[in-house]
């Protein structure tokens, strides 16, 4: 389902960008987490990093201190990291225990959140523990894949994914067959959507990324575009003739890379069974914090891992300069819009409608 509806943001039938100031005021941040991040599911890690009962993991989550816990029924929860006595954080590495203990004034709790224990309660005669448990937010999986929403009512996330989990499938991809090898961060000088809008086009691949030209076909003709309500794919066959460290050419014929609205990427290589998920997300309105967990199949030589690896790290280099250039340039000229291909730069159409659509109560387009 192809975006061309057309409007304000359009000359002379193409398409403008975002105003560069929605890249660094402050204001449209503010209301990015209240309307885009707020109302979303968000990826917030892997079932892997809670492999028993008693793990613990704490993580953050628009802005909001989350922890994960496994419980002693082997359930998983997303509690919120503040004490329900006087706000205090309760906890700041990860860990395995059989309960979470304040470190403030020792009230205590179990892996389900419900309040355990709180010193001198005993002398209060309207205090009662079952009304002072943390507060628990919405936590689903897709394979090991877990999402935290902090909306007060998300839809299922099912919803959220739509096709994407068959789309993923198509790939020869089982998500509940693969296998956490390591997470990757990085911390670029960039806006987060302008990290997102490089992800979302390969019209610069053939200047920027010569490598990865060589190995994925990426021509206009050959690499597909597609887009959903909730996110938008891109598809490039492998090339033949490439010859490097990473073989793209295997079980999976072809690779998949796409970004579940607002800000979750997800990528398949061509050739073993493997696929990347993380976030990118806002440290500050100039600033972007980026994670990738790593997952493959079971039976993935190592050496394969190993050359995709430096492959895909090389393509996350070349993209640094890119957009933290472009964080210097639209900052200099907010007053600014630039101007987008219609074909080659659709995804970023696509998800520049997304969010306008949900910024529109709060920020004049």
């Amino acid at each position: 389902m192809a975006v061309t509806r057309t409007g304000p943001s359009t000359i002379r039938g193409l398409r403008t960008t975002l105003p560069y100031s929605y890249y660094s005021d402050p204001s449209t941040l503010a209301s990015e987490r209240k309307r885009v991040f707020g109302p979303s599911w968000q990826y917030a890690g892997n079932t892997y990093e809670l492999p028993e009962r008693g793990s613990v993991v704490p993580v953050e989550i628009n802005g909001v201190p989350i922890i994960l816990t496994r419980s002693d029924s082997g359930d998983i929860y997303a509690l919120v990291n503040v004490c329900s006595h006087r706000g205090s954080i309760l906890c700041d590495t990860s860990m395995t225990a059989s309960v979470i203990r304040c470190p403030y004034h020792a009230w205590t709790y179990d892996l389900a959140g419900n309040l355990r224990r709180a010193p001198r309660s005993e002398r209060e005669s309207n205090f009662d523990v079952s009304e002072h448990g943390l507060e628990r937010v919405a936590l689903e999986t897709w394979g090991p894949f877990i999402f935290v929403s902090t909306a007060a009512e998300p839809g299922p996330l099912a919803k959220a994914l739509g096709d994407l989990p068959k789309a993923v499938a198509s790939a020869g991809i089982d998500v509940d067959k693969l296998e956490f090898h390591s997470r990757a961060r990085s911390r670029l000088s960039a806006n987060w959507k302008i990290c997102v809008e490089n992800f979302l086009e390969c019209y610069h691949c053939r200047v920027a990324h010569l490598e990865f030209s060589r190995a994925i076909e990426t021509s206009p003709d050959e690499y597909e575009l597609e887009t959903a309500p909730t996110y938008s794919t891109q598809r490039g066959p492998v090339r033949e003739g490439w010859a490097g460290s990473y073989n793209p050419v295997g079980e999976v014929p072809r690779g998949q890379f796409h970004v579940l609205f607002p800000n979750t990427a997800i990528n398949i290589m061509p050739g073993q069974p493997n696929l990347s998920i993380g976030p990118v997300l806002p440290a500050t309105v100039s600033t972007t914090e980026r994670s990738l967990d790593y997952f493959f199949g079971p039976d993935v030589p190592a050496d394969w891992i190993e050359g995709m690896m430096e492959f895909d790290d090389r393509v996350g280099r070349e993209d640094r300069p890119l957009v933290e250039s472009m964080q210097l340039g639209v900052t200099a000229r907010p007053d600014r819009k630039g101007t987008l291909f219609v074909d080659s730069e659709l995804l970023i159409s696509h998800f520049n409608d997304y969010l306008l659509s949900a910024l529109s109560d709060a920020v004049s387009a």
